[in-house]
């Protein structure tokens, strides 16, 4: 089965951390880029990170130094490490790569 499963999101204080995962299955992982999204209710989805299949990687402005995407190919799985998180950060994540849909997602909300 095609698809992409996020998880490792959850309420976190400013400051803190967290590692997002994407377990991707049903197709060739480690020749594909895969990119990480984010989504607050009401707004668009906003570009955060991607990752190139020869690890070259490429952040949104709002997060570089950091987040750092990086990815297990004998895993097919791509992380996202978020440090240093912010309110502004609290979305619902998403990754992506081309020709397969959505996941759920994962909630992360960066509150006191």
């Amino acid at each position: 089965q095609v698809q992409l499963v996020e998880s490792g999101g959850g309420l976190v204080q400013p400051g803190g951390s967290l590692r997002l995962s994407c377990a991707a299955s049903g197709f060739t992982f480690s020749s594909s880029t895969m990119t990480w999204y984010r989504q607050t209710q009401g707004n668009e989805r906003e570009y955060v990170a991607r990752i190139f299949p020869g690890g070259g990687t490429n952040y949104a402005d709002s997060v570089k130094g950091r987040f750092s995407i990086s990815r297990d190919n004998a895993k097919n799985t791509v992380y996202l490490q978020m440090n240093s998180l912010k309110p502004e950060d609290t979305a619902t994540y998403y990754c992506k790569t081309q020709s397969v849909s959505w996941g759920q997602g994962t909630q992360v909300t960066v509150s006191s």
